[in-house]
């Protein structure tokens, strides 16, 4: 199969799985809306029930400054996360998915935001291509970890003494990446995986400078994932 088929597919897998997801929203939900490849096709399909009416009265909390301009180009109405604020469903994309639906997200670089809506969302409900489906979380995907600017070397021989290869995450043009909250990404490689994810999430947020995490654990309620055209659905507590 060459590469721009391959890709093709993948992205047909993404745009059945989200289109699917949309089934989960009712007019005058509000929505917790993710960052990536995946959630473009979940706003694309989200905008095209509201034009034609078969769903009102939504308003979304985007996780990014990208997905907010997309839902301005979409017509979805958005506003900020606020105090006291519940969101009825979050909406995000993965990186890796295991069996148990943990995962990894952040390769986008919105890991913050996206923990911080997901939080705050009755219901969290991930999409994603069969590709992102791994049996050990970090064997695919790095973790990234979000560090304040301040000293964020200092971080480096910590994440190693955990068994991680970090990686400072690059801007496309040269320099270090910032996020949309001004902070920089560390991405940790683990050569054989996480062999236990909850205490890599503990010993990483004790350490102060470390802002959030990528590993998003006993958070999802439901997942679609797209399989050579089809959806299939995976609630947490399937065997």
């Amino acid at each position: 199969m060459s590469p721009a088929i391959a890709t093709d597919a993948v992205e047909a897998e993404k745009r059945v799985a989200a289109r699917a997801a949309v089934g989960e929203v009712r007019s005058g939900m509000l929505l917790g809306l993710g960052t990536g490849s995946t959630v473009r096709h979940f706003l694309e399909a989200l905008a095209e029930s509201l034009r034609a009416k078969l769903l009102e009265g939504i308003r979304g909390v985007p996780t990014s400054i990208d997905t907010e301009r997309r839902c301005a180009v979409l017509g979805i109405p958005t506003l900020e996360l606020s105090e006291g604020m519940v969101l009825d469903l979050a909406v995000d994309g993965a990186d890796e998915v295991s069996p148990s639906l943990d995962l990894i997200k952040g390769l986008g670089g919105a890991l913050l935001r996206e923990k911080m809506v997901v939080q705050a969302s009755r219901r969290f409900v991930v999409i994603a291509d069969a590709g992102k489906e791994v049996a050990k979380l970090g064997t695919r995907a790095p973790v990234p970890v979000e560090v304040a600017p301040f000293g964020w070397r200092t971080h480096l021989p910590f994440f190693r003494s955990l068994g991680a290869e970090p990686r400072p995450r690059q801007a496309p043009g040269g320099g270090l990446a910032v996020t949309d909250n001004g902070n920089h990404l560390i991405d940790l490689s683990f050569q054989s995986g996480i062999e236990s994810p909850d205490q890599l999430e503990a010993a990483v947020q004790g350490r102060a400078g470390v802002l959030e995490t990528g590993l998003f654990l006993g958070m999802v309620d439901r997942a679609f994932v797209g399989d050579s055209g089809t959806v299939r659905v995976r609630d947490r507590g399937d065997s």
